[in-house]
């Protein structure tokens, strides 16, 4: 049976690596209308990772790059298709999960990397397991938080009643009563009505309100309500997840991450999970782990869905220095 080890949040050991800056920043054409932003950092002669982010259309940050030891590792991030510094903004057009995974293979055939370490939370975990899945010869290692697998269960989870509702009722109403009562029981295609309607003042309200509810549920500490995101961002950010999640990942089939787990069966991963994850609930990464006879799974006790919480960051570099060496 797969080894499950649990770690205890109430302090981080240890913390971010210093910043950096890429040594490289590059621009690609995907040849389909997009223009994929990566950067490099680090050592190019240390371990190649990729770092995936979430959302979909959330957008890398410079702090991803301090969760590894830059003498260590060859540390590249990439923006994904209508996100952060990748054009065209906000864009949905040949924007799904199989073409993310075109996107992954043409930047390490670009860096003639031979195999990646991934590291991926939330969406960015997803996008994970279905790229190792494809290309299992690609990948040496995967280190995943806030495990997520694109079902209708895990959808229904935070976008309907019953729910995560239950247990943020007020960000929730304001979440919910943007729309009229009779497109309350399908908030995904409510939103998707809005977020992708003729007035740009509409989308930028309910872009808004979209990420404000899901930034609520992002820390265990959480006061109940979201930041305030700016249109820009919230704008891509809401747009593109929302397309995606009307379309369940544009994957083949419900449950094809776990109907596909036997093709990286023998990959080695740490998989890092808030206890108290209001996003993406605890159970997935379990289940996922007991499937996977070459993972571990690090329950971190005081934490919810966030990489920047103490607890996750502390079991997140703790899991890079464990790969490192």
């Amino acid at each position: 049976m797969p080894e499950q080890i649990v770690t205890k949040s109430e302090s981080s050991k240890r913390g971010l690596y210093p910043a950096i800056e890429p040594f490289k920043k590059n621009i690609v054409n995907t040849g389909d209308g997009h223009q994929i932003y990566f950067e490099e950092c680090g050592n190019p002669r240390g371990i190649p990772v990729l770092v995936v982010h979430g959302g979909p259309g959330g957008g890398c940050s410079p702090n991803m790059r301090r969760y590894f030891d830059p003498d260590a590792y060859y540390i590249v991030l990439f923006d994904q298709r209508g996100c952060g510094k990748s054009r065209p903004y906000a864009s949905v057009e040949n924007n799904t999960t199989w073409h993310l995974l075109s996107d992954m293979e043409m930047i390490r055939k670009k860096l003639n990397i031979e195999k990646f370490v991934l590291f991926g939370g939330s969406w960015g975990a997803a996008l994970s397991l279905i790229y190792a899945q494809k290309y299992p010869e690609m990948v040496s290692k995967i280190i995943l938080r806030g495990v997520f697998t694109m079902t209708i269960e895990e959808l229904n989870w935070f976008y309907q009643e019953g729910g995560a509702s239950k247990f943020w009722p007020e960000a929730w109403r304001s979440f919910r009563d943007m729309l009229p009562p009779n497109e309350r029981k399908n908030l995904i295609e409510g939103y998707n009505i809005r977020l992708f309607g003729s007035s740009p003042t509409e989308q930028g309200r309910y872009a808004r309100a979209w990420t404000a509810w899901e930034n609520a549920l992002a820390n265990l500490d959480s006061p109940g309500f979201g930041s305030s995101p700016s249109t820009d961002y919230a704008r891509a950010f809401a747009r593109i997840e929302n397309h995606y999640f009307k379309n369940l990942g544009f994957l083949g089939k419900q449950n094809q991450i776990k109907d596909n787990m036997h093709k990286i069966s023998d990959i080695p991963s740490i998989i890092v999970q808030g206890r108290y994850d209001m996003i993406c609930p605890p159970n997935i990464a379990e289940n996922i782990h007991r499937m996977w006879p070459n993972s571990k799974l690090f329950m971190v006790s005081k934490a919810g869905h966030a990489m920047s919480e103490p607890g996750i960051t502390e079991a997140l570099i703790n899991a890079t220095e464990v790969f490192k060496n």
